[in-house]
């Protein structure tokens, strides 16, 4: 009997998890196709006929982590337009459960990948510029609201991405250091500076 297509995408979703499992444990120095299949209960047979490489594993793991990201439940709309908007977007990337302290960790674990792999590097470069534009929509309802400085709504939101992009990584090398508590109160100091 034929495989159904939804088998194998199942099967491929299945295969992603536990990359994602093996990288928010190991990081990318311990994503091996061995690895992989210890976590599923699986054989590297199983695992080539899905994806022929470990690249491949790897790129189909981010895109599924991406898709899981976007469709997640986000802040309620009501969180409201400009300063408060930059906020929502913000705090909720940031480190503060378990979920997104492994999510954030197979995100950062896969630039060293990206460095290495100009197709992965694009899919990153597209996936922060996507996201420099929505902060930059925000940071523009802002300006209009007076509730952040005038000057280049760009620039401001690649800031504030670099911002929390940066407190992410001092997270995940020093999580007690950095509590939830703390990763907002310094969100909140650094929002502060960019008002009029």
């Amino acid at each position: 009997m034929p495989r159904h297509k939804g088998d194998h995408d199942a099967r491929r979703r299945e295969v992603s998890g536990a990359v994602r499992r093996v990288l928010a444990v190991h990081g990318f120095g311990g994503l091996t196709l061995r690895a992989v299949a210890a976590e599923m209960g699986a054989t590297t047979g199983l695992l080539t006929h899905y994806f022929p490489s470990k690249r491949d594993l790897v790129a189909y793991a981010l895109e599924v982590l991406d898709e899981q990201r976007t469709s997640r439940p986000r802040p309620a709309p009501d969180t409201g337009e400009g300063l408060a908007g930059v906020r929502a977007m913000l705090a909720d990337i940031l480190p503060t459960t378990a979920e997104s302290v492994a999510s954030n960790r197979v995100w950062v674990s896969s630039w060293d990948a990206a460095l290495g792999d100009p197709e992965l590097a694009a899919g990153h470069a597209a996936r922060y510029r996507r996201s420099r534009e929505r902060l930059q929509r925000h940071v523009e309802a802002a300006q209009e609201r007076g509730e952040v400085a005038e000057g280049d709504a760009g620039e401001v939101a690649a800031a504030l991405q670099s911002f929390v992009l940066g407190l992410i990584v001092q997270v995940l090398l020093e999580v007690d250091a950095f509590p939830p508590e703390r990763q907002l109160r310094l969100l909140d100091d650094y929002l502060a500076s960019l008002r009029p």
